[in-house]
């Protein structure tokens, strides 16, 4: 018996090793991008807490980790539900990817030039057919779908507008500050969106478009951003777009990802050093400081990884809410 008891100890302690010494890969955007700065933070977290990671800066990193030829990886939550059930901008369901938790909230809206009078989604419909709104983002095909959910939420569809192709969601920003669109996505406190309202300084700079928070104007902006929400953000003069008036704009969760087939104890190691490390994460990428550990775990069509399950049952952390 007490070699048993031996070998056993053995055995686990040459487990808990394996796990530690795996190379785990985290799939990361080009350089720059906001899937490149999370996962830098996140390999530098894990290395430091016995996870031995390594990023790979790749686009269109879905089908990889689907296949297992990546461990884990990021998107936003809307992009999450239609990856995994073959909808929206993806032609085929990806069953083998599994949710690991929120790292943080992204928050984007329509902005349009100050001087339009584009205050609520309201003023949009008014001057829908007059303005040029930016489309297509042919390297970034999940943002129209931002874009249709925060029309639909004023009954209105991109066909209610002059549509203006753009390549990527930088691109539309940038024809924002160009004077070649009226309206496109920019997110909050973003570096572009900051540049394009310098360069509208004579027309006021930019503003966001207020979206309807009432119930009926909520289910219509869900229809296409399931895992979003509507937000309310007061007045700020040192924050652009919102100077002049408040405004409801866009909330999506910033998701980690994990092929499903990832050792259960490797995810569960991972999300507690990511949820344990917050100060550590946001000292590599300032957009963790909205990382909240106790609303990690939203409702998703992707589920979530049996890893993720088990730590956010042992953190007393609630899930599908």
């Amino acid at each position: 018996m007490k070699h048993f008891g031996y070998a056993l100890g053995a055995a686990l302690a040459v487990s808990a090793t394996a796990v530690s010494a795996q190379v785990v890969t985290v799939a990361s955007g080009a350089q720059g991008s906001l899937a490149y700065n999370t996962g830098q933070a996140v390999a530098k977290v894990a290395n430091e807490n016995g996870i031995t990671a390594r990023t790979q800066p790749l686009v269109g990193y879905l089908p990889l980790i689907h296949a297992g030829e990546v461990d884990f990886g990021f998107a936003n939550g809307v992009e999450t539900e239609y990856a995994y059930t073959g909808t929206g901008n993806y032609d085929r369901a990806h069953p083998d990817i599994r949710l690991v938790g929120t790292m943080f909230p992204l928050q984007t809206g329509l902005m349009a030039p100050c001087d339009l009078g584009l205050e609520t989604v309201d003023d949009l419909a008014e001057q829908a057919g007059d303005l040029r709104i930016a489309s297509e983002y042919t390297s970034s095909t999940i943002i129209p779908f931002y874009i249709m959910g925060g029309l639909a939420n004023a009954g209105l569809t991109y066909d209610d507008f002059q549509k203006v192709p753009v390549a990527s969601f930088v691109a539309g920003i940038n024809a924002l500050g160009d004077g070649l669109v009226d309206v496109a996505l920019v997110s909050l406190n973003s570096g572009a969106g900051q540049q394009s309202a310098v360069k509208l300084q004579d027309r006021g700079g930019l503003c966001y478009i207020s979206l309807d928070d009432s119930e009926e104007g909520e289910a219509a902006f869900k229809d296409f951003l399931p895992a979003g929400d509507i937000i309310s953000l007061d007045q700020n003069e040192n924050i652009n777009g919102l100077e002049n008036y408040g405004a409801n704009i866009m909330s999506i969760p910033w998701m980690m990802m994990a092929n499903a087939n990832v050792d259960e104890q490797l995810v569960y190691d991972m999300l507690k050093a990511l949820a344990e490390n917050k100060e550590a994460l946001a000292a590599s990428f300032g957009a963790f400081n909205r990382m909240d550990v106790e609303t990690m775990a939203p409702s998703n069509e992707m589920p979530y990884h049996p890893g993720a399950l088990r730590y956010y049952e042992d953190a007393g952390i609630s899930v599908g809410n």
